[in-house]
This record gives C-alpha cells, sequence and structure tokens, in this order.
C-alpha cells in the first residue's frame, strides 16, 4: 500500500468513527451510568472537530501546498493530505447525503 492510500484509509477511518451519530441511533437510550463515558467522547469529538482540528488543518495544508510548489513532495501525496482534511471535515454532510439518497429510494 502507498502512502497516500494509507493516508486516505487513516482519514476515512477517523471520519467514520468521529462522524455525528446516525437518527438510528437516537432512538436507544444510553445504559445507566453512561453519562460520563458519553460526555467525555463528546468532549473529545468537539475538541478533535473544533479548534485545534481546524488549526492543524490548516497548517497541514499550507506546509503541503508550499513543499508541492517547490516539488519536495509528490503531488499525489499532496493531493491526498488535502482531499483527507475535506473528507474529515464534511464526514457528517457525506454521510447525511448518502442517507438521503439512500431513504429516497424506499
Amino acid at each position: 500500500m502507498s502512502n497516500g492510500i494509507r493516508a486516505a484509509a487513516l482519514a476515512a477511518v477517523i471520519s467514520t468513527l468521529l462522524a455525528a451519530p446516525g437518527s438510528a441511533q437516537d432512538s436507544f437510550a444510553d445504559p445507566q451510568g453512561s453519562g460520563v463515558l458519553v460526555s467525555a467522547v463528546n468532549w473529545l469529538s468537539g475538541t478533535l472537530l473544533g479548534t485545534i482540528a481546524t488549526v492543524v488543518a490548516v497548517i497541514a495544508v499550507a506546509a503541503v501546498g508550499f513543499m508541492m510548489l517547490t516539488g519536495r513532495i509528490n503531488w499525489r501525496y499532496g493531493v491526498t493530505v488535502i482531499l483527507g482534511c475535506f473528507v474529515l471535515f464534511g464526514a457528517s454532510s457525506i454521510v447525511a447525503g448518502i442517507h438521503a439518497t439512500a431513504t429516497l429510494g424506499q
């Protein structure tokens, strides 16, 4: 597996894990005593997709873009990093679009 494919796969896994919960999961009540765990996971998700993630993504895109322009990095790897950022931050919109398309056919 090349590094670009690994980065894309990692971005897909991370976006899947951090995506907003689906509407099917809303019907189930949280188990008793899980409030602390749920709030910790929500905090982690908010932190990873909030300001910290935005700053890291901006720095990564700027650094990769500069390296692509100066010829220090392969263009394919650079585009993979940039697409990974789009997938990471757009995961909930992508899932909502797929869910809307799937329910449209039913």
